[in-house]
């Protein structure tokens, strides 16, 4: 009986430590959807196995290409540039030290989580954006960092490989992630992070006249989750450079978190790249047109 209780005290030990560090990683989720649903939702899609025949032909000159991201100084992203050497890259260090080098890119503020970084290079480029623009996170693949990441090992790189850059001309805005699950299921459109205090102070001025009016504000905003997408040069450009100029600044303005004035970005840029409040293709097609999955 006691070898019994010495075993099982431990191995209890163990299951909470474990539980406890999936929780923090999974926070994010935890705290806008039901990580179960997730979980559910994944291993369906993963065994789903439905086709489409072949990808619609699409139209669009593909020239020069950059990935942008915003990295803390600890993070290790030279997989970038040993594995996407035809891609440009921006990588901008968000919390630089004293002997964070001269030559790296970096953001006005540490503020807004990967929002600063994406705004910074676009007003910083606007008049000489590449041909398109893919803005995804540091890390570069595996589960418990990468969850988010639609490949089926959750590599960024082979997310980046497979990009059909001429639909991403053609489309204006890709979403990157083509689960709905988290952020288009119809219980996750009902968003508490976008109040129409918020949609205001975020489009007012803009250059949209419908997005700054008082009181506004969708009945729904959904996106597939989570902040990676690659838009086409002309794309942007549909926004003045005072737009984005702004943008940042409620960034820089707004009494939120960083993490909090981070999420409002993460669930509106698809609306700042022109596409409907609630943007959510059909999974099938969208592995087709963005991936060549079909």
């Amino acid at each position: 009986m006691r070898w019994t209780v010495r075993f099982a005290l431990p191995a209890l030990l163990l299951a909470i430590t474990l539980f406890v560090i999936l929780y923090i990683k999974f926070a994010q989720i935890w705290d806008q959807y039901s990580a179960p649903s997730y979980a559910w939702a994944s291993l369906q899609n993963t065994f789903r196995g439905s086709k489409l025949d072949n990808p619609p032909a699409v139209v669009g000159k593909v020239d020069d290409k950059v990935v942008i991201m915003a990295k803390v100084e600890s993070e290790n992203t030279d997989w970038v540039a040993a594995n996407l050497p035809d891609w440009q890259h921006a990588i901008y260090t968000v919390n630089p030290s004293a002997s964070t080098p001269n030559t790296t890119l970096t953001t006005p503020q540490n503020k807004g989580h990967e929002s600063m970084a994406y705004l910074t290079y676009i007003i910083d480029h606007y008049t000489s954006l590449p041909s398109t623009l893919a803005f995804i996170h540091p890390h570069r693949r595996g589960f418990t960092d990468a969850w988010h990441t639609d490949t089926p090992l959750h590599d960024n790189v082979d997310a980046l490989r497979t990009l059909r850059l001429a639909y991403v001309q053609q489309n204006g805005y890709v979403n990157l992630r083509c689960n709905w699950n988290p952020g288009c299921l119809k219980a996750h459109r009902k968003n508490k992070h976008i109040t129409a205090e918020v949609w205001h102070e975020l489009f007012k001025g803009a250059s949209k006249a419908s997005f700054s009016q008082p009181g506004y504000v969708p009945g729904e905003v959904g996106a597939a989750c989570c902040a990676q997408f690659a838009v086409s040069r002309e794309r942007v450009l549909e926004r003045p450079l005072s737009d984005y100029e702004g943008f940042r600044q409620w960034v820089v303005d707004t009494q939120m978190s960083d993490a909090r004035s981070g999420r409002v970005l993460e669930f509106l840029w698809h609306v700042i790249f022109g596409m409907d409040a609630v943007y959510c293709p059909d999974e099938r097609s969208c592995y087709c047109n963005v991936y060549g999955r079909c």
